[in-house]
């Protein structure tokens, strides 16, 4: 399922296959965290942003409109109509994050839903239960997201629960990929690092989940707070324990220069909100930095966006007008500005993967990240 074409230095150059296509790593998940992207960006524009993969959320389509509906409908895929590959989280995340009151046991976690209160259990099996029904190619195993930072002693208790806990989702996923009635029978489990900061747990709770021989595993609980630096010694600290035939992912992050600083360290997969959320309040990606379309100084500019930039945005639209649009409350602007950030994302990958074909990423990485962070 996943082949390493190249690697320069811990840098690695691959192709993962998956029920619906094939993907050329690294690479970045577009999130589409209700089965579109905010800012009115539908599957169908992503095909056209040079996206691979789209990236729902389990916990808001459980909620809304309901995993049985989607299921019902055919899956994310025909739902949405995008036809490559599906990654579902494990709506972990936003049990912990958004949920006013949760009280984990072992069995799972017992919460309320944070649209109307109403009271609702999610565990192992069901968290593989609704991915299962929403037909994803990649689904996440069901862990806890530990606060940061968390005391040792609770983490170390925390990282052996989310090692059982996937015990549990890998033979519930077994058994629902069997089943007449399941819509993708080669739905795939990935398993999340945990362990904080705390470097030794780091490494003994990614020794344990190794042992599982998963499709793929991801390093989970960092970009919340703590200091990049701290991070990409993490990602260092635990990537000599992550199977090396299989693809790693590095959940939530993060800025360009952070993509750059991971796939160095050896990455392969990224996802983040970024791109889209700051496009709508008018931070927009360019090849020579950071801008902010709401400045004055951009009220008359009839320049694109980024001169360099291929996108559909830069070919036909000017800082000007959408700088207006953004001011004057138009979702056209906010649509003009998610396209752009999303196609920039994606058409960095794109450098990268060919800097790595010609054995060029450490150049390209070491001048990219003093450019990409910069504010202008």
């Amino acid at each position: 399922m996943f082949e390493i074409i190249k690697k320069e230095k811990n840098a690695r150059r691959g192709r993962f296959t998956t029920p619906h296509g094939v993907i050329e790593t690294p690479f970045f998940m577009n999130v589409a965290t209700a089965a579109a992207i905010k800012g009115g960006v539908s599957a169908f524009d992503l095909m056209d942003l040079k996206c691979q993969v789209m990236l729902c959320n389990t916990y808001h389509l459980h909620l809304r409109p309901k995993d049985t509906v989607v299921k019902k409908l055919g899956g994310l895929h025909k739902m949405t109509g995008w036809d490559k590959t599906i990654l579902t989280d494990s709506g972990g995340f936003q049990v912990f994050s958004l949920a006013n009151l949760r009280n984990i046991k072992e069995e799972g976690v017992y919460f309320n839903s944070h649209i109307d209160g109403h009271k609702i259990f999610m565990g192992p099996e069901e968290s593989m239960q609704i991915q299962s029904n929403l037909g994803s190619d990649i689904a996440m195993a069901f862990d806890e997201c530990i606060e940061n930072p968390s005391p040792y002693d609770y983490t170390k208790k925390s990282i052996a629960r989310t090692a059982r806990w996937l015990k549990r989702c890998k033979a519930e996923l077994d058994r629902l990929n069997q089943l007449e009635d399941t819509i993708n029978k080669q739905q795939m489990l990935f398993g999340i690092n945990q362990g904080g900061t705390y470097k030794d747990l780091r490494i003994e709770h990614m020794k344990e989940i190794s042992e599982l021989d998963l499709p793929g595993y991801a390093i989970g609980g960092l970009a919340v707070g703590e200091p990049a630096e701290v991070m990409y010694e993490i990602i260092e600290t635990v990537e000599p324990y992550m199977p090396n035939d299989r693809p790693r992912y590095l959940m939530g992050v993060g800025t360009p220069v952070n993509i750059l600083e991971g796939v160095y360290r050896g990455v392969d997969m990224f996802d983040c909100v970024m791109p889209s959320r700051n496009a709508r309040h008018g931070q927009l990606f360019t090849s020579q930095g950071i801008i902010n379309i709401n400045n004055a100084k951009y009220e008359e500019d009839s320049s694109p966006i980024d001169r360099e930039c291929t996108c559909p945005v830069c070919q036909k639209f000017s800082r000007a007008y959408i700088r207006h649009l953004i001011k004057s409350g138009e979702m056209l602007g906010l649509r003009l500005a998610v396209m752009h950030n999303l196609y920039f994302y994606n058409n960095l990958f794109e450098e990268i993967r060919n800097h790595l074909d010609n054995g060029t990423y450490e150049a390209f990485y070491k001048d990219r990240r003093e450019i990409l962070g910069k504010r202008i």
